[in-house]
């Protein structure tokens, strides 16, 4: 009978640790990008908006218009 090799899994004190600075600085990275991200929002005007009636064709226009130019 022929032997098999076992694997073993190595799961050193190294390998854990580069792995959670890479998860940390992945974080870091995402939380510094996303605050760039949000100084570019604009407000929205404040409560109570006033209420302004659509016309249904127009909206209509504009909005199959919109679906072509971005392709769906």
């Amino acid at each position: 009978m022929e032997k098999q090799k076992e694997e073993t899994v190595l799961c050193s004190r190294r390998s854990i640790l580069t792995g959670s600075a890479m998860l940390l600085a992945g974080g870091i990275a995402g939380r510094i990008s996303t605050s760039y991200g949000a100084a570019k929002v604009e407000k929205a005007p404040p409560l109570p908006w006033k209420w302004v009636k659509l016309d249904p064709l127009e909206a209509g226009r504009r909005a199959y218009r919109a679906y072509l130019k971005e392709g769906g």
